[in-house]
């Protein structure tokens, strides 16, 4: 059952009220705690795979995700230098995650989640100056990237805070770090469409070395990961409450020693 929350001149936001057949609450200071919370997650988030009308409404599709726009700046690197614009970004692959381990810490209740994915694609539009691998780029147009036997893990910070009764997650940052399988990748019109030989040719290199390519594009997929993971989890978290995947969960005020602060 969804209920709305609001206070006077701020618009009343909807969030579940009753705990959904499909998720499973765990309590953390049972021995067991980290297989039923990882057991809870998977089910959860095949549901939110599966369709949730609030997420969809709020975030869109999981399978794939969308990025409307990255801009990405790398100079501190001897693997590359580069200015990127990546707009229209597609993410998929998720549909398939495998919730691996599911931790949840008992001091401040922020999250360690390990993640496998078979399969992740990456597609859009760049713009990019700059070089990798020695290679000097300059240009615009399609990217795509396919990455195989994905080991993600995802160290979500979140901060306790009370609404309508509830006490709920506010998700304050992701940060993520990752080991790849295998990486393909085709860039077009990499040098303005000057020359679609060489074009060719250093797509074939940056695949043939791709171990390499990875590590000079590494930082871009994080942070692309890492934004449109915040931006999911902090639309789900806010329409579930805390208790729901945490059955022994505190208050904020139990938790931090003070009044915490009230939305709507």
């Amino acid at each position: 059952m969804l209920i709305q929350a609001g206070l006077r001149g701020v618009q009343c936001v909807d969030f579940y009220a009753e705990k959904p057949e499909y998720l499973e609450s765990c309590r953390i200071n049972e021995p067991e705690f980290t297989k039923c919370s990882t057991r809870s997650i998977q089910a959860f988030m095949n549901q939110v795979i599966k369709g949730i009308p609030e997420i969809e409404k709020s975030f869109g599709s999981i399978d794939p995700m969308k990025q409307d726009q990255l801009v990405f700046k790398q100079d501190d690197s001897d693997v590359a230098t580069l200015a990127a614009n990546l707009t229209e970004l597609l993410i998929s692959g998720f549909a398939e995650m495998v919730i691996k381990e599911s931790n949840v810490s008992k001091k401040d209740f922020s999250w360690l989640t390990k993640i496998y994915l078979p399969k992740m694609r990456m597609e859009g539009m760049y713009k990019m100056i700059g070089r990798i691998l020695l290679v000097p780029l300059r240009g615009s147009g399609k990217i795509l990237m396919e990455i195989d036997d994905l080991d993600m893990e995802l160290s979500t910070k979140t901060r306790l805070i009370e609404r309508g009764g509830f006490t709920f997650y506010n998700v304050t940052s992701v940060k993520v770090e990752m080991e790849v399988g295998k990486v393909r990748a085709n860039m077009e019109n990499l040098f303005n469409g000057q020359n679609k030989m060489v074009e060719d040719g250093t797509n074939k290199f940056f695949n043939d070395n791709w171990r390499d390519f990875f590590d000079a594009m590494r930082p871009l997929v994080v942070e692309t990961v890492e934004r449109t993971m915040l931006d999911l989890l902090q639309k789900v978290f806010h329409l579930f409450p805390a208790s729901f995947f945490v059955e022994d969960i505190p208050n904020s005020l139990t938790l931090y020693g003070r009044k915490s602060k009230m939305i709507a």
